[in-house]
């Protein structure tokens, strides 16, 4: 279907105690969109009356935004599914917002003509760190992958893309695995991926704004092999309850393989063994092959889809894969 001035779309935006400067800014940049045709949907993660509140102040009682209140936290993951249930059935386009950053007035008037030939389009963003409003980069220079590869790597930012309506009622209800790497973005980009296509495309359509506040930040610093264990343990705490070796070696393999094989083995159930698609779920998903995943793995890093710290991730999470594998056999 053609998609035009004449779709109607809805933005889902996920809140939870926004920084009101920050979220002002980016209520305003989506008023101000040159595309008109749309409702936004702004789901308050545990709470809704000063979001609301805030919300008609700000946008002298724009229509268009509607805040939705839920009283139970769940979480960004878990608050996107939620915003994402409530999509209308006649709605033709999705574009995802995160509360902090600012849309360029012709974003969505930008991506939206792409969704004529693929599900899911993206575009690039101007990395902004707070406070100072300081360019950290022109681009964020996402690329265009094969499926294995983005399996393994997420080249799709959430608040860069807008997909079509009908991607939904294959992605929800969003798979599950309590780690720092289950995120909405990534699972809706490989949903795309593995039936109508994905495209990301060179143009910069919003500020990404980093500040303190970010649940997950653009630019971040490399880590010395003793940071790197640091946060390891500290992960390991947080969703295996201990910072043992034998809970560090599990959270490792949760953070690489984990969350690729619940991906992998949702869309196997969901799809069924499908042509294009069925090496790049066998690399990843339960009883996969290892020479499969090693041919994925490495052909990823070697084309360069694959960066080299993702692929050391895997590397650490082969032993527990390895028992795992031992035990089934």
């Amino acid at each position: 279907m053609p998609f035009d001035s004449h779709s109607f779309g809805i933005i889902a935006l996920a809140a939870y105690q926004p920084d009101w400067d920050l979220f002002r800014t980016q209520l305003l940049s989506i008023q101000a969109q040159t595309y008109k045709n749309f409702l936004c949907l702004i789901s308050a993660d545990g709470g809704d009356a000063e979001i609301e509140d805030f919300v008609a102040r700000e946008l002298s009682g724009d229509d268009r935004f509607k805040v939705l209140g839920f009283p139970d936290r769940l979480g960004f993951y878990g608050n996107f599914e939620r915003v994402l249930r409530q999509v209308p059935s006649h709605a033709d386009w999705v574009a995802l917002s995160d509360q902090d950053d600012s849309w360029y007035p012709t974003k969505i008037e930008t991506l939206l003509p792409h969704l004529g030939s693929v599900s899911l389009v993206a575009g690039q963003a101007r990395v902004v760190r707070l406070p100072g409003n300081q360019v950290v980069a022109e681009s964020t220079q996402r690329s265009n992958v094969g499926l294995g590869s983005l399996l393994a790597q997420n080249q799709v930012t959430g608040s860069l893309c807008v997909f079509r309506r009908d991607l939904l009622d294959l992605a929800l209800p969003f798979p599950r695995l309590e780690t720092i790497t289950q995120v909405h973005d990534h699972w809706l980009a490989v949903c795309a991926k593995a039936t109508g296509g994905v495209r990301l495309v060179s143009d910069v359509v919003q500020d990404y704004v980093q500040h303190g506040g970010n649940v997950l930040g653009e630019v971040a610093g490399r880590k010395s092999p003793a940071q790197s264990l640091d946060h390891l343990r500290a992960m390991s705490r947080k969703y295996q309850g201990s910072g043992s070796p034998a809970a560090m070696l599990k959270t490792a393999n949760d953070l690489s393989f984990g969350w690729r094989r619940v991906m992998a083995d949702a869309l196997r159930k969901r799809l069924g063994i499908t042509d294009g698609v069925d090496d790049a779920l066998a690399a990843y998903e339960t009883g996969h092959g290892w020479r499969s995943t090693s041919r994925t793995l490495v052909a990823g890093l070697r084309r360069g889809e694959i960066a080299l710290p993702c692929f050391l991730e895997f590397m650490a999470g082969v032993p527990v894969e390895l028992f795992a594998k031992g035990s089934r056999s």
